[in-house]
């Protein structure tokens, strides 16, 4: 079925953007930067992605050419500067997969995009300068943590394998928070750890299977399990100031974790090893009720007792054929621990200094770590100490103006003047024009009343219309 634009309300059919906004796209690009401006090169470029859906006005305009009105199907180039109109909103399909929405009044460049399936070379380079976008990002964002970026006046994105939405707030949002009313909810802990040492490389995969490569300050979840390289190791912190080393070709589960600071000895730690080797040094939860501490493996479950440990599950320990010297081992060097072999509920308990090794020849007594993992250990993690403001959140207004992210999965990187800030699930951060920048302790009415539609969202057109015209989600018909 043909494609035919919606039309324009009485309130845009008054005014003069629509008529104006080819000639203000046309003078507005020779304010970009050099390399904004570079024309394409003789011949007609591939495209980079197409117009999905649109609604409202909005153009594209390669350097050096007219402006195109955005329509459904319009071909996008490297290079192009996007801008939508007041009310108007369009979808972005690129050819990575990704996925994103233009808001109202955005100005968009996409500075760069190479993408060719398997490429060790793919990147996405988008210039926001105005407006802001709702984005799934695709296979760029996943094959390298620095191949994907978003940059403002003030600050860079780093996207790793994301779901969030990019704002400039000028005043607009605090407009939009004071008409919704009503007080802002606090911010959920969804994330559980974050990688604050990595040498070489690692993986966290999700329950359902979605892989993610992970950088210094990535965000690590509940029933995530993180996959180490050979010669990698990662060091993890988690919010209860628990930490954890990876060793090299190691499988690690976070199967439950709870904290709150102000009810530490409710809170609950369970952890597996699946293979490979880890050192853990236990916090707060530890601190406050050891019986909700564990770290089990398919051989025996270790609980604490206020501890310093190292832990290495081979052979049939990591469900695996057992070579000679492979089996589960542990040691403690801090504190004890109560280790019980799997079928058995007699706890072999050790002190600091004291290790047991269990393999299909049966239970032993050690004083360390033997086999590889004690020729090259990986560093102890009390002598790791996690970087300033890893967990913390502050107050954030809503009538703040500054560059606002809200991660909805995966993580985000925002890097100022000032420093970087780790963004993971269900956090906002804000990146302030004097570059300082903030984990908000509560979310943003602009941004939990948001109507403008998510990129996945089905029949884009008509959904909008009806919010637009006062019918939320809870009137419409799913």
């Amino acid at each position: 079925m043909p494609h035919t634009a919606l039309p324009l309300s009485s309130a845009e059919a008054r005014s003069p953007w629509w008529l104006a906004a080819l000639l203000t796209a046309a003078l507005a690009a020779p304010a970009l930067s050099v390399a904004q401006t570079v024309a394409p090169a003789l011949g007609a470029p591939a495209p980079v992605g197409e117009i999905e859906s649109v609604r409202g006005v909005g153009f594209a305009q390669t350097p050096g050419q007219a402006p195109r009105i955005l329509s459904k199907g319009t071909p996008l180039q490297e290079g192009d500067r996007l801008t939508t109109a007041p009310n108007a909103v369009a979808v972005l399909l690129l050819k990575d997969g990704t996925r994103m929405t233009l808001r109202p009044e955005t100005d968009m460049v996409m500075t760069q995009f190479r993408y060719s399936q398997g490429a060790a070379d793919n990147s996405m380079l988008l210039n926001l300068i105005k407006g802001g976008l709702r984005a799934l990002t695709g296979l760029i964002s996943k094959s390298s943590p620095n191949a994907a970026r978003i940059q403002t006046s003030t600050a860079t994105v780093g996207i790793r394998g994301t779901d969030f939405d990019a704002r400039l707030c000028q005043r607009d949002c605090a407009t939009e928070s004071k008409a919704i009313g009503g007080e802002a909810r606090p911010t959920e802990a969804a994330v559980s750890a974050r990688v604050i040492l990595l040498q070489g490389e690692a993986l966290a995969i999700n329950p359902a299977g979605l892989q993610r490569k992970l950088s210094n300050g990535a965000p690590i979840f509940v029933g995530e399990v993180v996959e180490t390289g050979p010669a990698a190791h990662a060091v993890l912190a988690f919010r209860d100031d628990s930490r954890l080393t990876l060793g090299a070709t190691t499988r690690f589960r976070i199967d439950q974790f709870a904290y709150d600071a102000e009810h530490p000895q409710a809170g609950r730690f369970l952890v597996s090893l699946l293979r490979g080797s880890l050192r853990a040094l236990t916090g707060l939860i530890g601190k406050a009720n050891t019986r909700n501490v564990a770290f089990s493996t398919a051989t025996a479950t270790v609980g604490i007792r206020g501890t310093g440990l190292d832990l290495v599950c081979t052979g049939t320990c990591a469900n695996e054929t057992e070579g000679e010297g492979q089996g589960f081992q542990a040691y403690t060097w801090l504190g004890s621990i109560e280790v019980t072999p799997g079928g058995q509920t007699l706890a072999q308990v050790l002190q600091s200094g004291q290790g047991v090794f269990i393999s299909n020849a049966g239970l032993r007594a050690t004083t360390g770590i033997t086999g590889p993992s004690a020729i090259n250990p990986p560093p102890r993690p009390d002598g790791v100490t996690p970087p300033p403001g890893t967990f913390s959140t502050t107050p954030v207004g809503d009538t703040e103006d500054g560059l606002f992210i809200n991660v909805r999965e995966g993580h985000i990187s925002v890097t100022t003047a000032s420093g970087v800030l780790q963004l993971g699930r269900d956090e906002v951060g804000v990146a302030r024009p004097d570059g300082s920048l903030a984990r908000a302790q509560r979310l943003p009415r602009f941004i939990e009343f948001d109507r403008v539609p998510l990129p996945s969202t089905q029949q884009f057109n008509v959904r909008g219309l009806l919010n637009n015209a006062g019918f939320g989600e809870a009137q419409q018909c799913k």
